[in-house]
C-alpha cells in the first residue's frame, strides 16, 4: 500500500511540474527518466535469465508426473486466463479511450542529455539461454550452477528491491511530467480508474470460473472451496508475493481436502509458475495502453496469443518479488508488442496500482491447481 501512494504522489508531481512549464524543472525529470529507463532495460534480461534458471532447476527434485501435471495445469489456466483477459478488455477498453491521446515521442520535450547502456543480452537470448540451464541443472543436479544461479536471482531481487521499486516514483513522475507538458495527460488519466476495475473484475471471474471447473472435476461445492480460500487471498493483498504468502495458501489447500503430500508439492511450485491474475492485469493494461496511445493498434486475438503465451513462460518465479511480474514482462511487451518508454511507463504505473490483486488472485488460483493435481494423481493411482 506504501508503494500504490508513494506512485500516486509521483504522478501527481509530475503532473504538477509539466504543468508549471519550468523548463529545466521538468527536463530534470525528463533525464532521470530517460537514464532509469536504460537501466531497467539492461536489467530484463538478467530478471528473465535468473528468475527462470532458478526456477526451472528446481522442477527435477520431484516426481515427473506430478511436475508434469502441476506445470501444464498452471500453464494451461495462465494461458486461459489471459485470453479470457483479452477478449474482455477488447470489448471495453476502446469504449472508454480517446483516441490519439499521446502525440509522438520525438514532438515533444527531451532531457538534458541521454545515456544509452546496452543490455548484456537480448529478451530471447536470455529466455533461451535460462531455459538451457534450469533444465540442465534440473536434470544433472549441479549444486554449484544452483547455487550460482540461486544467488544470481538474489543480486537481481536485491536491485528490484532496492533500487528500481524505490525509484519507479521518480520515473513514473517523469512519465507524466512529459504527458503533462504536451498536455495530454488528462485523457490518458481518465481511463485508469476503468482499467484497474475492469483487470480486478476479470481477476473474479476467473477465479469463480476455476474453483466451479475444479469444483465439478472433484465433486465439491466450488463455492465453499472458494470461501476457504479467502485468507490466503486477504493474506496476498498485503504481502504483494506469492511465496510470502505459500504458508496459508498450504494451509487453506488441505483444509479443502488435498491430500498433504500432493499439497506440500503442488501449492510452493504453483507460486512460482501459476500467473493467471498477473496476466489477466499485464493483458488488460496492455489493451488500454494501445487503445489510449497515438500510433498503436489493439492486436488481433492471433497477433496477440503468442504474447500471451510467452508472458505465462517468461514471468516464471516472478512472483515471489513485488513487481516482479511486470519487470520480467516488459521484455516481451517491447519486443513483441513495440512498446515505448512512455507505454513501459504507463504500464508499471497501472499494473503497481494493482500488484496486490494480481497476486491475490494468483495464489487463490493455487487452491484450485491444487485441487485438480490432487484429482489426477488419485485417477492414476486408482
Amino acid at each position: 500500500m506504501k508503494l500504490i501512494l508513494k506512485l500516486i504522489t509521483g504522478i501527481i508531481i509530475g503532473i504538477v511540474i509539466g504543468f508549471l512549464g519550468v523548463d529545466w524543472l521538468t527536463k530534470s525529470l525528463l533525464t532521470f527518466k530517460d537514464v532509469f529507463g536504460e537501466f531497467i532495460g539492461f536489467m530484463i534480461p538478467l530478471i528473465i535469465l535468473f528468475f527462470i534458471a532458478s526456477g526451472v532447476s528446481k522442477l527435477g527434485n520431484e516426481s515427473g508426473k506430478l511436475v508434469g501435471m502441476t506445470v501444464g495445469t498452471a500453464y494451461l489456466s495462465t494461458l486461459l486466463a489471459g485470453i479470457a483477459a483479452f477478449f474482455i478488455a477488447t470489448i471495453i477498453m476502446p469504449l472508454i479511450a480517446s483516441d490519439g491521446a499521446v502525440p509522438d515521442e520525438a514532438a515533444g520535450m527531451e532531457g538534458f542529455f541521454s545515456f544509452e547502456i546496452e543490455p548484456l543480452m537480448g529478451v530471447i537470448t536470455a529466455l533461451v539461454f535460462a531455459f538451457l540451464f534450469g533444465i540442465g541443472m534440473a536434470k544433472l543436479q549441479s549444486e554449484m550452477l544452483i547455487r550460482v544461479f540461486d544467488e544470481g536471482k538474489g543480486i537481481v531481487e536485491l536491485v528490484i528491491i532496492k533500487i528500481i521499486i524505490p525509484l519507479l516514483p521518480f520515473y513514473i513522475a517523469g512519465i507524466f511530467a512529459e504527458l503533462a507538458a504536451e498536455g495530454t495527460v488528462f485523457d490518458t488519466l481518465q481511463v485508469f480508474g476503468i482499467v484497474l476495475v475492469v483487470a480486478i473484475g476479470t481477476h473474479w471471474l476467473w477465479l469463480i470460473i476455476q474453483f466451479i471447473a475444479a469444483g465439478s472435476f472433484t465433486g465439491k461445492n466450488p463455492f465453499v472451496l472458494l470461501k476457504n480460500m479467502l485468507p490466503a487471498y486477504f493474506t496476498a493483498l498485503g504481502t504483494m508475493s506469492s511465496a510470502a504468502t505459500i504458508p496459508v495458501t498450504l494451509k487453506q489447500t488441505k483444509q479443502n481436502g488435498v491430500k498433504e503430500d500432493v499439497a506440500n508439492f503442488s501449492v510452493p511450485l504453483s507460486a512460482t509458475i501459476h500467473l493467471s491474475g498477473s496476466v489477466i492485469t499485464i493483458v488488460s493494461c496492455s489493451v488500454a495502453v494501445m487503445a489510449v496511445l497515438d500510433g498503436y493498434t489493439v492486436p488481433s486475438f492471433f497477433e496477440m496469443l503468442p504474447v500471451i503465451a510467452m508472458l505465462g513462460v517468461i514471468m516464471i518465479a516472478a512472483p515471489g518479488v513485488p513487481g516482479g511480474a511486470i519487470m520480467a514482462a516488459i521484455g516481451v511487451l517491447t519486443s513483441m508488442l513495440g512498446f515505448s518508454e512512455a507505454a513501459v511507463g504507463l504500464m508499471i504505473a497501472l499494473y503497481m496500482a494493482q500488484d496486490s490483486f494480481g497476486t491475490a488472485a494468483n495464489v487463490t488460483g493455487d487452491g484450485a491447481i491444487a485441487l485438480a493435481v490432487d484429482k489426477f494423481t488419485s485417477k492414476l493411482k486408482g
